[in-house]
């Protein structure tokens, strides 16, 4: 090959090596275009009080970028302003000695069966990632402990941060198929609508209510259940 050829030939490489560079990058840059940040620790803007139009200050309140749970109040649920399907949720959450709180998904709000606490009736409704000080919380039951699918499924390979210390979570859902993740390891899977499913449910406290986790849009709701519960970088993203 001579040298003009050479030549040629190098620079047609690199400007093919340039275009799938540069085409890596603008798919890199779609994909992290499609994460919603829900909590950024300071802004609350994507999220209202259960049932309500506002973010309930003093329920809940921002604190060194982290959103907390007021104990000394009414309790108060969050909800997304937004509704979601399909879509992966990640998020970090410690909490105080004692203390419990869930995240729910496919939340609809049903204001007239709210509980005289202030909590929602949700979690008799929608799937819970438990949130949970396994230690000292009263109920001890491994079925409702930490990143379970709480009263339904026991997490497995789970290994659960001090108090005090964050935690990271992820739930995802994708056409019925639903995962939970707790610092980096899936601690639970399961298919809704599955004879599996139907059976756990059949045998739990939910089975009285047949519309239990039938919902397939919703909002994403994090619990006040009276205690101290810490909730920072919070994202969402439709899958």
């Amino acid at each position: 090959m001579n040298l003009k050829l050479s030549i040629t030939a190098l620079s047609l490489g690199l400007i093919f090596t340039g275009c799938t560079s540069s085409g890596e990058e603008e798919k890199m840059e779609v994909a992290e275009k499609a994460w919603i940040t829900l909590f950024d620790g300071a802004s609350t803007d994507a999220l209202r009080g259960y049932a309500i139009d506002e973010f309930p200050e003093g329920v809940w309140y921002v604190e060194n970028g982290t959103l907390i749970t007021n104990p000394d109040t009414l309790n108060r649920d969050l909800v997304t302003k937004e509704q979601f399907g399909d879509f992966e949720l990640e998020y970090q959450w410690a909490v105080d000695t004692a203390a419990n709180s869930g995240v729910f998904i496919h939340v609809q709000e049903k204001a007239a069966m709210e509980a005289g606490n202030g909590n929602s009736p949700n979690w008799l409704e929608n799937w819970e990632f438990q949130v949970l000080d396994d230690l000292h919380f009263p109920d001890t039951a491994v079925v409702r402990s930490a990143g379970s699918l709480y009263d339904l499924i026991v997490p497995e390979n789970k290994v659960l941060k001090p108090i005090g210390e964050f935690n990271s979570a992820k739930i995802i859902h994708k056409d019925g198929h639903v995962e939970h993740w707790l610092n980096g390891a899936k601690v639970v899977q399961f298919e809704i609508g599955s004879d599996e499913m139907n059976k756990l449910l059949s045998n739990s406290k939910f089975s009285e209510n047949k519309a239990y986790g039938t919902d397939t849009l919703g909002h994403i709701m994090f619990q006040h259940h009276g205690q101290k519960v810490y909730y920072k970088n919070i994202r969402v993203r439709e899958i």
